[in-house]
């Protein structure tokens, strides 16, 4: 159907918020539209309407968004239906009532296939709960796919981004009872990689050792070095303030600092990003620049059932590991104690030279006047008394 030339368009930012629903980026949107990207950003920020031909295709567009999202919003509803039911967070009743609004909802927004197969009654679906692998895929659904690009811009480097964002869930896997059971698992799991992503540690890996590429568009690349040049605290603050759309105290408690240290890193940030790049001295410029530059890149999570594979794998390797370590030191004190002396023996200390004491003359034979003198005395007379020798009587 072809649109009137003065068709109605949605505010500014509804403009935006139907784009990031369908999870699409400006320079998509622009090459459906045929502009350019910066046309795109402009008519997001209110500064420029479009006209004639590139309105009637961006009213269509935004129509067809808008429908996307409707339908999306409606099945999301019912899986947070069924994935709360699964974990225990509501009640029977409150359950069946909450899915049978989700499924007139679906009904509503997206007709059915094939108009005679009736849908299975609300009741049939609450006999069959999500299983603990069905609720973590669709948490990591949800999650992933945002959270590699948040931390894309947290770290600057997409090998570790992705690495990070596998690491935290498959963490959340081998805790799944706990995480389940977080007023936030969402929240659970990026505050999980973005610890890990800004460990001191992977200065020492090879593989982290060199820089990445940058971005292709200039702006970006400059708001990303700025980024980059900021303290890991700050950058943390301000990406989940001002990218992420946490208030300060979420913040301040995901971060693990008081809120008015909280809101000094968030001052300072932000001054030194305008102090670099004056356009963005608007904290919602500042916000739509962070999403872009998270868009740009198009980051690919694994697929969950990979993760929770690599999860399992390593919880198993772990567990052998300590187990052979448990075995080895048992064998280790056995041995020990085995060979070990059970009495005290003193250790013999070692000698020492003595000095001052003359060295002992060994005897020799007799020289030749000694053999004369020897001789004569055996040969004379010896004079003294006599010698009593006994008598046997």
């Amino acid at each position: 159907m072809t649109l009137p030339p003065a068709s109605p368009l949605p505010p500014p930012k509804e403009r935006r918020r139907l784009r990031e629903a369908a999870s699409l980026t400006q320079a998509q949107v622009a090459e459906r539209v045929g502009v350019s990207r910066e046309t795109v950003r402009a008519w997001e920020n209110g500064r420029t309407t479009p006209r004639g031909l590139r309105r009637e295709a961006y009213a269509h567009l935004l129509g067809s968004l808008a429908e996307e999202t409707a339908e999306t919003s409606a099945k999301k509803s019912l899986e947070e239906t069924e994935a709360q039911h699964a974990m225990g967070g509501r009640d029977m009743t409150v359950g069946q009532s909450a899915r049978e609004r989700a499924d007139k909802a679906v009904r509503t927004a997206v007709p059915a296939a094939d108009p005679t197969e009736a849908a299975p009654p609300p009741e049939a679906r609450a006999e069959r709960p999500l299983s603990p692998a069905q609720a973590f895929d669709a948490l990591y659904a949800f999650c992933a796919p945002a959270l590699v690009r948040q931390t894309y811009v947290l770290t600057g480097r997409r090998e570790l981004a992705r690495e990070s964002v596998e690491r935290a869930f498959e963490l959340a896997w081998q805790r799944w009872p706990e995480v389940a059971c977080d007023p936030d698992p969402a929240g659970w799991v990026r505050a999980t990689a973005y610890d890990f992503a800004l460990s001191p540690w992977h200065r020492f890996r090879p593989r982290y050792r060199h820089p990445e590429p940058p971005p292709s568009n200039a702006s970006d690349r400059a708001l990303l070095n700025v980024l980059l040049e900021l303290t890991p605290p700050q950058r943390r603050t301000l990406l989940l303030y001002d990218g992420v759309g946490l208030d300060l105290p979420e913040t301040a408690a995901e971060t693990e600092a008081t809120t008015p240290a909280t809101a000094n890193r968030l001052l300072n940030a932000r001054a030194a990003v305008a102090a670099r790049l004056p356009d963005l001295s608007d904290p919602t410029e500042l916000h739509y620049r962070l999403e872009d530059l998270a868009s740009t890149e198009r980051l690919r999570a694994a697929k969950p059932a990979m993760v929770r594979d690599g999860s399992e794998r390593r919880a198993r390797f772990w567990t052998r590991a300590a187990i052979a370590f448990t075995v080895a030191l048992i064998g280790t004190t056995a041995l020990t104690l085995r060979t070990a002396p059970t009495q005290y023996e003193p250790p013999v200390p070692p000698g020492e030279t003595v000095l001052g004491v003359p060295p002992r003359v060994a005897p020799g034979p007799l020289s030749e006047k000694e053999q004369k003198l020897r001789a004569k005395l055996r040969a004379q007379m010896q004079h003294g008394p006599e010698r009593l020798a006994p008598r046997a009587e």
